[in-house]
C-alpha cells in the first residue's frame, strides 16, 4: 500500500476550537489558543506523520488551520477571510468543526455554505462533546445531516483528545495516494520569527481586556540566534494612545507581565535562554490599512528579508 497524503482544511466559526484541535493532532503547539474569538489571523499548517498499521497505509496529513469565518469589516478581517479562501484551494478533505454546545446560528450556516461551495468531501466534527449529555448528540447529528451530505460525522473533544485517533484513521483512509509534501520531522511551515510574534500576541490576548487585544499586532524587529542566547526585539502596534497605556500598564507592569509570560513559552520553543525586548507603538487605524496588514503576512516578511540579504 502506498503512502496516503494530502491537505486537510479545518473550517468553522470563531471559537469552535480549530487551533486547539490542530495542536492536539500535531502533538505540539503550532497555533496560539485563547478564549477570545478571531485569535487566529493566518492559515497555519500542522503536519502529522502516521506510520503504517495492519490493514492501513502510512500517511502524511497536512492540516490547515484557518481564521474563524466572519463577515469582514476591516482590511485585517478581509485579509483573514482571504486566508480562509486560500486554504480551501487545493484542499483534499474538509473538516467542518462545530461547537456542539452552541445552537446552530448564522455563523454555522455561513461555514456550511462555504464548505458546500467547495464541492470537497467534508467530515463534520462535533466538538466539545465532553461538555454535553450523550443523549443530545444524536439529535444534533440528525439536524446537521439534514443540511448536507457529509463524508463522515465524528463527535470529538479537541481539548480532551477524545476520538482524535479515530479521526486520524478515517482521514488517512480518505486521502489519495501521494508523496511526502514535507520532511518527516517537520511539524509546521511557519518560521520561528512568526511563532514568536504569535506567542507575544497570545499573551496580550490573554492578559488584556476590552478592545485592546483586537487592536494589537506584533512585529519582530530583531531575531538574533546564538548557541546559548537568542536576542529578540518586538514591537507591539496598537491604534490609540489609551490602548498603549493599557498594554504598558502602571509603572510598566503589564508589559513586564506580557514579556515574562511570552519569554517562558518562547524559551521552551527555542531551547535557549532568551533576551526579549518589547516596545509599544501607536499606528492609528492600522487594521484598515491594506498595505500595513499585507506587511504582517509572514510569507511577505520572508520575501522582504531575502531581498534585504541579497541587496546587502
Amino acid at each position: 500500500m502506498g503512502l496516503r497524503s494530502g491537505f486537510v482544511c479545518i473550517l468553522g466559526r470563531p471559537n469552535a476550537g480549530k487551533s486547539t484541535l490542530l495542536n492536539a493532532l500535531v502533538g505540539e503547539k503550532v497555533a496560539i489558543v485563547t478564549h477570545k474569538p478571531q485569535t487566529t489571523r493566518n492559515r497555519i499548517l500542522g503536519i502529522v506523520n502516521e506510520p503504517a498499521k495492519k490493514g492501513r497505509p502510512a500517511g502524511q496529513i497536512v492540516f490547515v488551520d484557518t481564521p474563524g469565518i466572519h463577515k469582514p469589516d476591516t482590511s485585517l478581517n478581509r485579509k483573514m477571510m482571504q486566508e480562509v479562501r486560500a486554504a480551501l484551494e487545493g484542499c483534499d478533505l474538509l473538516l467542518l468543526l462545530v461547537d456542539a454546545t452552541e445552537k446552530f446560528g448564522s455563523g454555522d450556516q455561513f461555514a456550511l455554505e462555504m464548505a458546500r461551495q467547495t464541492g470537497v468531501n467534508t467530515f463534520l466534527l462535533l466538538n466539545k462533546i465532553d461538555q454535553i449529555e450523550k443523549s443530545k448528540l444524536l439529535p444534533i447529528i440528525a439536524s446537521y445531516s439534514g443540511l448536507h451530505t457529509f463524508g463522515d460525522v465524528i463527535p470529538i473533544s479537541a481539548l480532551k483528545k477524545d476520538n482524535l485517533g479515530l479521526l486520524l484513521e478515517k482521514v488517512i483512509r480518505t486521502l489519495p495516494e501521494g508523496p511526502h509534501y514535507f520532511p518527516k520531522n517537520q511539524i509546521t511551515d511557519q518560521p520561528e520569527r512568526f511563532l514568536v510574534a504569535e506567542l507575544v500576541r497570545e499573551k496580550i490576548l490573554q492578559l488584556t481586556s476590552e478592545e485592546v487585544p483586537y487592536a494589537a499586532t506584533v512585529v519582530i524587529e530583531q531575531f538574533e540566534e546564538k548557541p546559548r542566547l537568542t536576542r529578540i526585539a518586538a514591537t507591539i502596534f496598537v491604534e490609540r494612545e489609551g490602548q498603549k497605556g493599557i498594554i504598558i500598564g502602571k509603572g510598566g507592569q503589564m508589559l513586564k507581565k506580557i514579556g515574562s509570560a511570552a519569554r517562558y513559552e518562547i524559551e521552551k520553543r527555542l531551547g535557549t535562554k532568551l533576551f526579549l525586548e518589547l516596545f509599544v507603538k501607536v499606528r492609528p487605524g492600522w487594521r484598515d490599512s491594506r498595505e500595513f496588514v499585507e506587511s504582517l503576512d509572514w510569507r511577505r516578511q520572508l520575501e522582504d528579508l531575502a531581498t534585504k540579504e541579497r541587496d546587502s
